[in-house]
């Protein structure tokens, strides 16, 4: 695995100092959401290609991959003006994208209410389902056209909570350009963390040709949900998924999430030294 970390997670430095910091920390690549970086703007009509360049060269001299270019709006609003700014927005990341030379556009799955809370009933029924696949296919086609590559991430507090939920949602619109972020611990909740190996080893069997990235991080169950932390902090165990990104997906990006600076190097050495040992 190409190791990265999220560059919102990175000690607040001005902007090409940071990635030098984050390089010099040990790191390959990382995940940005331009909605995230202090003085930086995500609008979609400050996204032109100059923007874009500037990006480009400013990661080159500090030698690191814009492995995603986080987008996470909510594809199943029932406001339809919203819903338009949305897609808007997911495809003007999208041709910025092609001119940042970032892996992927990335991004999670929604809920059918305009807050984006968690109502496991409405997030988990097929209406909500269907409402997805309808607004993603624009925004897919769209990516198609631009040559890159769009990837949902399953979040079991979403819409595609579950890896079966997301092979349909690839089988269904059925394009190269729609791939997977593969979380395991978005995968988990109080409903299913006692399993959690099973559903990752679902995960990794079923979506297996698609995932074309990890997020890393660790978690512990607690009394109102699933708590997630730096890896190594908590109690999950990476080898069956350092096992499968070696045997599977060489050099796959894979960037930590919910670190702090102080504890980021850490995290990175904890993954670095189980992939040692499968």
């Amino acid at each position: 695995m190409q190791i990265g970390i999220r560059f919102h997670d990175t000690v607040e430095l001005p902007f090409e100092e940071r990635l030098q910091e984050i390089k010099r920390q040990g790191f390959s690549c990382t995940h940005i959401a331009l909605s995230k970086v202090p003085g930086f703007t995500a609008n979609a009509d400050a996204l032109t290609p100059g923007y874009a360049m500037y990006l480009r060269d400013a990661f080159r001299r500090a030698d690191l991959d814009v492995a995603v270019l986080g987008c996470y709006l909510n594809l199943a609003t029932p406001d339809e003006k919203a819903l338009k700014a949305n897609q808007d927005k997911y495809m003007a990341h999208i041709r910025f994208a092609s001119l940042l030379g970032a892996g992927m556009v990335g991004t999670e799955t929604g809920a059918p209410n305009v807050d984006y809370h968690y109502d496991k009933e409405a997030c988990h029924s097929q209406e909500a389902l269907e409402t997805f696949i309808t607004n993603l296919r624009p925004v897919v086609d769209y990516a198609e056209k631009m040559g890159v590559i769009v990837a949902i991430e399953p979040v079991f507090r979403h819409i595609v909570h579950t890896p079966k939920r997301a092979r349909e949602v690839l089988d269904r619109i059925g394009s190269p350009n729609l791939q997977i972020i593969f979380d395991p611990v978005n995968l988990l909740w109080t409903d299913n963390y006692a399993q959690r190996q099973e559903v990752f080893e679902e995960a990794m069997d079923l979506l297996k040709p698609e995932i074309c990235m990890i997020h890393l991080k660790d978690c512990v169950l607690e009394e109102n949900g699933v708590k997630s932390m730096a890896c190594g902090l908590g109690e999950m165990d990476y080898t069956s998924i350092a096992k499968f990104a070696k045997e599977y997906k060489p050099f796959i990006h894979a960037t930590l999430e919910d670190t702090k600076p102080d504890n980021a190097v850490k995290a990175r050495e904890f993954i670095q030294e189980i992939e040692s040992r499968v």
